[in-house]
C-alpha cells in the first residue's frame, strides 16, 4: 500500500465523518477497521502488489545471464 499520511488520515476523516464518529477512539476504530478490510482485500486478490512485483522481477529464460557492460 502506498499512501501518504495526510490522504490516509484524511480518507479515515471522510468514513468516520459518514458513520458519525467524533472522537478519538472511534476514528482509532474506523482506521483499523479500513486496514482490515485493506489487507482482507489484498490477500484474496490473486494480483495483489506482492504477486504482481514478483512476476516483474522474474527474470526470463532468455535474460538470466544478460551483463550490461561499461
Amino acid at each position: 500500500m502506498s499512501i501518504s499520511i495526510a490522504a490516509a488520515s484524511k480518507k479515515i476523516e471522510i468514513v468516520a465523518a459518514r458513520k458519525g464518529a467524533k472522537d478519538s477512539d472511534s476514528m482509532k476504530q474506523v482506521a483499523e477497521e479500513m486496514l482490515k478490510e485493506a489487507k482482507d482485500l489484498s490477500d484474496n486478490e490473486e494480483s495483489s502488489i506482492v504477486s504482481q512485483l514478483d512476476n516483474l522481477l522474474e527474470a526470463l529464460a532468455e535474460e538470466e545471464n544478460f551483463l550490461v557492460e561499461d
